[in-house]
Parts: C-alpha cells; sequence; structure tokens
C-alpha cells in the first residue's frame, strides 16, 4: 500500500511533492517514513536529529495549543457580545460585519509577509513580537469611546498580526518536531485550540460582561493571558531545525528564493486542491462564528415574541450555549476526523481529502435545518447545529497535515501564508460583512412591508 507520506509518483493527488527533482536536490527524501514503520526504533532518531526531547516537543505543541486557543478566543469574543457592540457604537448589522471582516483581511494580507520570515528567521521570536503586539492593541480596543467605531475598526485590523504571526509560522514546528501519525496526533491536539478558543470566546464574553456589567472587559482577558503566552514561548520553546525529522540529517537546508516557492506551490495540485476547498470551509465558519449568536437571540425573540435587548446588558443565554457547542464538537470532530482518517488510510491512501469532503457536504443540510427550524424550535436548532459543527471539524487537522506533507519543509510556511491567504480572501474576509448586509436588507424591507401592511398602500 502507497503510504501517504511516500512522494513518489504513484498517485496524481495527496501524494505527489512539491517537485521530487527539487526535494532531492535540497536533500530531503523522496520517502520521509511509511505509517507502518512509526514506532521502529528509528523513529525515536527524530529527536536526537532535532536535540529536542519528545517530552519537550510535546511540552512545545502545547504552549503552541494555548496561544492558537488565545487567538481564537479574542477573535470570537467581539462575536459574543455583538448586540452590545451594536448598541455602543450604534451602527447595524452591515457596520457590525466589518468587524470581522477588518480583521480578516488584515491578517491574509500580513500572513505572507510572515510565511517568507518564518522560512528564513527564528520562527519563534517572529511569533513573539507578533503576540506581544496583539496583546498590546487587543487591550487598547477595550478603551476607545463609542464614538470613535473607525478607530475601533483599526484595532481590530491590528489584531491580525499577532494572528498572522503565528498561524503562519506554529504548524510547521510540530511538523519538525514530529513524523507520520504523531505529527496527525500533535496537529490534531493543536487544532482542537480553532473550535474550543471560539467557543470559549463566546463563554468569555457572555460571562465576563455580565459579571463585570461592561461589554469592554470582555475584550482585556485575552492580553493578560497573552502576556503568559509570550513568557512562555520564550523560555519553554525551543526552534527545531527545519527538516530535520525527514532528511535524517543534521546539515542544514537552505531556502530557496520567495518567487520560486510560490511558482512551485502553485504547480503544486494537492496543495491547490486541499486550499480551495478550505476556502468553502472558512466562508461557511466565517459567517456562522460570528452571527450564530445574534442569529439564536433572534429567534428567540420571534418564538417566544420577546422584544430585542435595548439594556446595556443583554441576556447572553444563547452566546453561551452555542460556546459550550462548539467547544464539544470541536474535541468530537477533529479528534474524530483524524481517527477515522487514520483507519480508512489503511485500505484507501486518499482517505484524507475524502474525509474532509464527506464532513464538508453532510454538515451542509444540517446547517441549513438549523436555518429552517429556528422560527419553530431552538432545540431542534442547537441540535442541528451541534450535528453540522462537529462534521465540519473533521477538516481542521487534516487539512494542515495534508498542507506539511505535500510541501517540503523550507517553504512550509509560504504555504501555510498562501492558503490563509486565499481561504481568507475567498472566504471568511467577506462572508461576515455579505451576511451582515443581507440582514440589514431584509430588516429593512420587512419594516417597510409592515408599514404598507399597515397604511393599506
Amino acid at each position: 500500500m502507497a503510504s501517504r507520506h511516500d512522494h513518489a509518483d504513484t498517485s496524481p493527488f495527496l501524494t505527489q511533492a512539491d517537485d521530487v527533482d527539487e526535494v532531492k536536490a535540497v536533500g530531503v527524501p523522496t520517502r520521509v517514513l511509511d505509517e507502518e514503520d512509526e514506532e521502529s526504533p528509528g523513529t525515536h532518531d527524530v529527536h536526537a536529529l532535532t536535540g529536542i526531547s519528545y517530552r519537550r516537543s510535546v511540552t512545545i505543541v502545547g504552549i503552541l495549543f494555548y496561544v492558537n486557543l488565545l487567538n481564537y478566543m479574542d477573535r470570537f469574543t467581539v462575536a459574543g457580545v455583538l448586540p452590545d457592540l451594536e448598541s455602543a457604537f450604534k451602527i447595524k448589522d452591515g457596520s457590525s460585519g466589518l468587524v470581522q471582516t477588518v480583521f480578516i483581511c488584515s491578517y491574509m494580507v500580513l500572513a505572507p509577509v510572515f510565511g517568507y520570515l518564518g522560512d528564513r528567521w527564528n520562527r519563534k521570536y517572529i511569533m513573539c513580537v507578533g503576540i506581544s503586539f496583539w496583546s498590546v492593541i487587543t487591550l487598547c480596543s477595550s478603551f476607545i469611546p463609542k464614538e470613535y467605531f473607525s478607530l475601533f475598526l483599526l484595532t481590530r485590523g491590528l489584531v491580525g498580526v499577532g494572528e498572522a504571526s503565528y498561524s503562519t509560522i506554529a504548524p510547521t514546528i510540530i511538523a519538525d518536531l514530529f513524523v507520520a501519525d504523531q505529527r496527525s496526533r500533535m496537529l490534531s491536539v493543536f487544532y482542537f485550540a480553532i473550535p474550543v478558543g471560539c467557543g470559549l470566546g463566546y463563554i468569555a464574553g457572555s460571562k465576563v460582561t455580565s459579571a463585570a456589567g461592561d461589554w469592554h472587559w470582555a475584550l482585556r482577558v485575552t492580553p493578560g493571558l497573552g502576556l503568559i503566552a509570550v513568557l512562555l514561548l520564550v523560555f519553554f520553546v525551543e526552534e527545531p531545525p527545519r527538516g530535520a525529522a525527514e532528511r535524517k540529517t543534521d546539515k542544514p537546508l537552505n531556502p530557496t528564493p520567495w518567487i520560486s516557492d510560490v511558482k512551485a506551490l502553485l504547480k503544486n495540485p494537492s496543495f491547490m486542491l486541499s486550499t480551495l476547498g478550505f476556502t468553502t470551509v472558512a466562508f461557511v465558519t466565517g459567517a456562522l462564528a460570528l452571527w450564530a449568536p445574534s442569529y439564536l437571540v433572534r429567534a428567540r425573540n420571534v418564538l417566544y415574541k420577546t422584544e430585542p435587548c435595548h439594556d446595556a446588558i443583554c441576556n447572553y443565554d444563547d452566546s453561551l450555549i452555542f460556546g459550550m457547542i462548539t467547544v464539544l464538537t470541536g474535541f468530537l470532530g477533529v479528534g474524530a476526523g483524524v481517527e477515522i482518517s487514520k483507519r480508512y488510510r489503511k485500505v484507501n491512501p486518499r482517505a484524507d481529502p475524502i474525509v474532509c469532503a464527506c464532513g464538508m457536504l453532510s454538515s451542509a443540510p444540517f446547517l441549513y435545518l438549523a436555518l429552517v427550524f429556528a422560527d419553530t424550535s431552538l432545540v431542534a436548532t442547537y441540535v442541528f447545529i451541534f450535528i453540522g459543527e462537529t462534521l465540519l471539524s473533521l477538516n481542521w487537522a487534516i487539512v494542515a497535515d495534508m498542507l506539511l506533507y505535500v510541501v517540503i519543509p523550507t517553504r512550509r510556511s509560504t504555504a501555510e501564508a498562501m492558503q490563509i491567504m486565499v481561504s481568507h480572501l475567498l472566504g471568511d474576509a467577506g462572508s461576515p460583512y455579505l451576511i451582515g448586509v443581507v440582514s440589514s436588507c431584509h430588516r429593512y424591507y420587512y419594516k417597510v412591508g409592515r408599514l404598507m401592511s399597515v397604511y393599506r398602500v
């Protein structure tokens, strides 16, 4: 059976490295490590080659998980208190959708910059600088007066600097610490942080706002935790040599010119197809993550005929429930995706993309049913959201793993950056804003329709 790490040209998709001749030129063997060899004595040589023990490598993954968790907590804390934010700045759905879109746009634009730096400079220090900047800007955004919504948008855009410096680099560090199934497991741990962090962001936003009586305090939680993250990176994270785990030698790899990296990635069908597939996931999750709590609140108002919240502090029970669902579905979906793919791979070497495709296709009807039942039964809506999010979460770790085993070590940060740029440019950079505009237009025409019916126009 062909291994997914076998770069020989035995199948057209998701087994072909960037360029076999180029891989040989930089010293990476075309056959990295078969899964059945994972527990062989040679596997333990990985940590000897990197100079980092297995225990320290696991600790590094734990720290990277923690930072990833904070990034997504901060991003979706805003979504958890969106009604208060709209009330404070006196904005409508279209403008509030810009909060997420501005962040995604800066994140998307800066990702290639940090991808270039991450393939050439010390990744640990790049992350430290980015996370420090992100923490300071996030804290500053919580003190902006309600008259300056444009300034709030600017700070949310600058927050993208921190996440771009981190998301493009952290997976490549894990790739240099582990191989084969160990890498898949560690990536699944790392990507647990996405749904779990999103869920904790909703929970933190709702609970901190309720406790403090002011939504601004919800934005002051993650900056303090970000300082701890920087200290952990400085004192406990070591920079592994690029590609040592795969080339089985301590001879350093020389990076190729950036334009050559980009050309090779564009010619890599496995990378391009997985990136385009993940773009569709980003479009859905971007809109869902920002608008689902507000949508559920409005569904409750319609279902129970209650008035929308105009108080200083609104009831965030739905944000709390949605956050807990997101945390749970993240654990279930990411873990299940990795395990299903691992077992299915024994009979089909293309298991990874097939599992991702099945998860995406099967999630669509359940998310649609969640919308349909929103004005009939909130319980049914939550059940369908739970199933849909679980199926959608099958993708997170698998897509990252696919990128790492079809791209050579010296251009992985660039590949991460390109995938981030494309998936956000065509995905969640526009979907929150588009949904907000559609919502604003629908509410406007609904009010016009009501007035026309009242006055029999």
